[in-house]
């Protein structure tokens, strides 16, 4: 019973954060399998993560800087922007800008989830402690996810120089912010809650504004006589 309720604490707050992205879609959501099979695909990033982090590891050696950027931040995100780049970008689905998001928040979440998972498998974490994750790492990689969705949404649906411009910045802000995370986690061993807490609250405030203004650029949002003169 202790088992089946640890196991469910891991993996029942990416399922919760993913739902709830899913259901912001206002316009036109994406089929549910596809969703699924992106989320299940983050669960195959997590071993090419690993590798690259040990490699990566015994080359620079323990460097706070470096870990937190590049080991770190660096190698989980350009993998899961690997993933929905060409996995997703192209296919035929992604037909809105809202579409990045839900996709990249799919593949980041997968992946926490089975961060989760191997953190409770290791015996590393009771029910308490995965409550702390989902409110911490689960949701700042669901914030990381909304954050290179929205980008690369801006990339597709936009053309020349300003696409290009998009695309790299949906890598790069995912990175920054992750990076900014785990140097707070790393440096600070005492204080760090009073650092990663507003942080946390800026991503949730930056994330609900990507998803706001996501959904208001969709192709199949029908805009009210109203609405076009304060356009």
């Amino acid at each position: 019973m202790l088992l089946f309720s640890v196991l469910a604490a891991a993996i029942a707050p990416g399922i919760a954060l993913l739902t709830y992205i899913y259901l912001k879609d206002k316009y036109d959501s994406e089929p549910l399998h596809m969703v699924i099979r992106v989320f299940l695909l983050g669960f195959l990033v997590v071993l090419p993560v690993m590798i690259f982090q040990r490699g990566l590891t015994f080359w620079l050696g323990d460097h706070t800087l470096l870990t937190s950027f590049g080991v770190s931040a660096g190698v989980e995100e350009f993998l899961k922007w690997f993933v929905v780049y060409h996995i997703i970008y192209n296919h035929t689905e992604f037909d809105e800008p809202y579409d990045g998001i839900v996709y990249a928040a799919a593949v980041s979440l997968g992946f926490a989830t089975v961060e989760n998972l191997l953190y409770a498998w290791a015996g590393y974490s009771s029910i308490g402690s995965l409550v702390i994750r989902s409110l911490l790492p689960v949701s700042g990689h669901a914030m990381f996810g909304i954050i290179m969705g929205y980008y690369l949404g801006r990339a597709k649906f936009s053309e020349g120089r300003s696409s290009k411009f998009f695309l790299a910045l949906s890598l790069l802000f995912p990175w920054f912010w992750h990076g900014l995370y785990d140097i707070i986690l790393n440096t600070l061993t005492q204080d760090w809650i009073w650092f990663i807490v507003p942080l946390m609250l800026l991503l949730w405030f930056l994330g609900m504004g990507k998803l706001a203004r996501a959904n208001s650029r969709s192709p199949f949002r029908v805009v009210k006589p109203e609405e076009e003169v304060n356009l």
